[in-house]
């Protein structure tokens, strides 16, 4: 009987595997693919990444980074793209048992739990993880409602030719200056990083849109504005194509611990998780393996108690209110909503999109953006961010 058995092999199931390894805890991993390495770009702040991993597992990093909304802004905080192979590496652990399969349900006892495969296998075990992204595996599948979604379309060119777009040593976090093949309909931005030395990745990315726009449409808006700044793609350039939901519900509290995007850890505003799973991991191994003393239900108590404390319920739900916001704007005055943001006090745009929870800091830097919006701007903002909704966040951890 294992202690934990964690679902999914990403870069999240990873982490808490390994960190409940490290814990002294009995860990099996469940994946299709266990040992596949991951094929997305992965990035984040570099101040907001763990000593280990940024020590270990950064490909790239960008001291200076523009971000356009309607005029340039330059900001001299580093950003960070990871080695998925380090990161891999990095997470892996030999006594974490791999098994290859696909999940199909979990039944729960007073002593334990059993994960059963499709196959008909099942593993007996203590505490559960689903960190399947956001198949949401063991934590009450798909919403029956359309998600927003993230979508985006890039290619890998050398930095030589991507430097009329992104200019040697910076990141481009966000450039809102339209691509010449938009044709009206919901905008988009270029995404411009680094990840190795003398390639970059070129991005054209929807941040948010219910239903998601398309790749196909992305595809054409990319390449319109590779060929508008003259940058070169050569025929066998790699493709980089991403799609997942921003404003999944959180799961309902269960004997399942829910981990990564599974629950809900993705930043609205960004799109961004790593980060935020690599610095969670080892709270939730510890909760986990002090809990468990006290029984399967304990353990899992412990841990939903780390992952979703009354702070970061709070600061979730002002930021989903924030996407809300964003998603009911007219098309035409999303960029002057990230000029709005963009030109906020460094402080502010930190505590916005860290993934560490700060109520407080989060009311200050929407508070600050809202006073400094247009009068137009502010009556968008008013519908999705005042307009009183009922709360997705929390139903109470007293059933588990």
């Amino acid at each position: 009987m294992a202690d934990v058995v964690v679902v999914g092999s990403g870069p999240a199931g990873r982490a808490v595997s390994a960190a409940c390894a490290d814990a002294g805890l009995h860990v099996v991993l469940v994946a299709p693919a266990p040992r596949r390495v991951w094929a997305n770009t992965y990035a984040a702040w570099h101040d907001e990444l763990p000593p280990e991993p940024a020590r270990h597992t950064v490909a790239t990093r960008a001291d200076r980074v523009v971000a356009i909304g309607t005029t340039e802004h330059a900001w001299h905080r580093p950003y960070a793209v990871l080695d998925n192979t380090a990161l891999w590496q990095h997470l892996w652990r030999p006594d974490v048992e791999e098994v290859i399969g696909k999940v199909a349900t979990a039944e729960h006892a007073d002593t334990g739990s059993t994960v059963v495969l499709t196959d008909g296998r099942r593993l007996a075990t203590a505490a559960i993880v689903d960190a399947s992204g956001p198949t949401r595996a063991l934590s009450g599948g798909r919403p029956a409602r359309t998600p927003a979604h993230q979508t985006a379309v890039g290619v890998i060119v050398r930095d030589v030719d991507a430097e009329p777009l992104r200019p040697r040593g910076t990141a481009v976090f966000m450039n809102w200056r339209q691509a010449p093949d938009t044709r009206g309909g919901w905008p988009t931005f270029l995404y411009g990083v680094p990840v190795s030395p003398g390639q970059v990745l070129l991005e054209e990315t929807s941040l948010a849109r219910r239903p998601a726009l398309p790749l196909a449409q992305l595809r054409r808006r990319l390449h319109g504005r590779l060929q508008e700044a003259g940058v070169e793609v050569p025929d066998d350039a790699f493709e980089e194509r991403v799609r997942f939901p921003v404003d999944d519900p959180l799961p309902k509290p269960s004997r399942v611990i829910p981990f990564g995007a599974t629950a809900g850890l993705i930043h609205p505003a960004s799109g961004f998780s790593v980060a935020a799973s690599l610095r969670l991991a080892p709270w939730i191994a510890g909760a986990i393996a002090a809990g468990l003393p006290a029984g399967p239900s304990a353990a899992a108590r412990a841990a939903w108690s780390i992952l979703w404390p009354p702070s970061s319920l709070a600061t979730h739900e002002m930021r989903r209110r924030a996407l809300r916001a964003l998603l009911a704007l007219p098309p035409d005055e999303v960029p002057e909503f990230f000029e709005q943001f963009f030109g906020l006090d460094e402080r502010h745009r930190r505590a916005f999109l860290s993934p560490v929870p700060d109520p407080s800091s989060t009311v200050t830097a929407m508070a600050s953006m809202f006073r400094d919006a247009s009068w137009t701007l502010r009556s968008q903002l008013i519908t999705g961010v005042v307009a009183p909704r009922r709360s997705e966040a929390h139903h109470g951890l007293g059933g588990l």
